[in-house]
Parts: C-alpha cells; sequence; structure tokens
C-alpha cells in the first residue's frame, strides 16, 4: 500500500506543484489530479474523501444483501479538492462466488474510472453506443440513469458507464459475469447527502481491486 500520491490514469508517481508547474505531473500524462494513498475502510475514511469531494460519493444504498463497504479513494488534493472519487463494494455475486464492484465519479478527463476498467481512454464516449438502449439503469440521487456497456475492457470485468449529475458515472464489475448486479436497478446515493447515515455503512477488509485494477 503506497503512502504518497500518484497518478489517477496509470498508478506512476507524479511531482509536487513546484517553481515550474502549478500542477501535479505525472512524467506520462502531464498534469493530472493526485490520486491519494488508499487507505483502510472505515467510517472515518469515508468522512475524510465525502468531505473533501466535489463531485459525487456513490455507493449502492442499502447495499445488496450481504455485500460490504471495501474501501474508497478520491483524486485532487487540499486546493482542488476531490475531483474524482472511486467507491469499492464486495459481496455475493448474482451467480455464486464473490462479486466486487468499484463506481466512479469524476469530471472530464480525470481518468481514475478508465484505469479501473483497465483502458487507455481517460474517458468512456469513444466506447459506448449511446445509439442504442441503454444496457443498465439505476436510480442515482433519485434520478434514473441509464448506463450504457463500455467496450474494449479487459475481459475479466464488465464495464458500465453514464452520466449523472453532469459527471461521469462507471461501475466497474468482477468478475465479468457479476455485471448481472447491474440489471437489478440499484439506487446509488451520493454519501455527501447521506448525514449521519453514513456512520451505519457496514465495512469489509480492503479491496485489492483498489491498488492494483
Amino acid at each position: 500500500m503506497r503512502g504518497e500520491p500518484s497518478c489517477p490514469k496509470c498508478g506512476g508517481r507524479v511531482r509536487a506543484p513546484g517553481l515550474f508547474a502549478d500542477s501535479w505531473q505525472c512524467d506520462v500524462h502531464g498534469p493530472v489530479y493526485p490520486l491519494q494513498p488508499v487507505i483502510p475502510p472505515s467510517v472515518e475514511a469515508l468522512s475524510v474523501v465525502v468531505h473533501r469531494a466535489k463531485v459525487p460519493v456513490w455507493m449502492p444504498w442499502p447495499l445488496p444483501v450481504g455485500w460490504l463497504f471495501t474501501g474508497v479513494v478520491c483524486a485532487g488534493d487540499d486546493r482542488s479538492g476531490g475531483r474524482a472519487t472511486a467507491v469499492a463494494c464486495s459481496g455475493p455475486g448474482p451467480l455464486g462466488g464473490m462479486g466486487e464492484l468499484i463506481l466512479v465519479a469524476e469530471e472530464l478527463g480525470v481518468g481514475l474510472g478508465a484505469r479501473y476498467a483497465g483502458m487507455d481512454a481517460p474517458d468512456p464516449g469513444p466506447y459506448m453506443d449511446v445509439g442504442k438502449p441503454a444496457q443498465a439503469k439505476v436510480l442515482a440521487g433519485g434520478r434514473p440513469t441509464p448506463l450504457w456497456h463500455v467496450s474494449g475492457a479487459p475481459a475479466d470485468r464488465a464495464v458500465f458507464a453514464g452520466e449523472a449529475l453532469g459527471m461521469w458515472l462507471w461501475a466497474v464489475v468482477w468478475p465479468e459475469q457479476s455485471g448481472l448486479l447491474m440489471y437489478d436497478e440499484l439506487v446509488l446515493a451520493d454519501l455527501r447527502d447521506a448525514g449521519a447515515e453514513v456512520e451505519l455503512v457496514p465495512c469489509g477488509a480492503l479491496s485489492p481491486r483498489l491498488i492494483e485494477p
């Protein structure tokens, strides 16, 4: 588990702002919002991200039966605030075995969702066929939100994406067959609006997908 900020797009090292640049820099991707170190899941860790976030912090709420909150990260610093958030949850898969879900909310071009999706492009737009009906729908912040299947991702995961509250919403599910979870019209809550209910979130062990997707 790394204890320093990293690039949200590739996980590589980043340089802090200094004399020659007023933003965090990745040698490969240039200016980025730094991905903060992953810390073990807890209500306190979740609260830190929620209070920093400038974008939604999506979580299925209520969580599916048997599912637990298994970690959260954000991209951004104290000056910029959180410009991308990723929440991990784990539990029984629809077809047996364990399933894992990471929900990412981010501004255009941050690239955190694409990293978890296993894709090179920073945004899902070119890989979504929005001319066809959406393959999944969620209720995000009380609003029906269509999600399209994102092509080009590795075969071990299912990736869906759409737009919610003016931000990209990614849903990345492992293994691929656990993508059936997204057809159940999940209800997603923006934890920035949850208030004291955040203290009721059941926590599990840290998802390794947050560190090495």
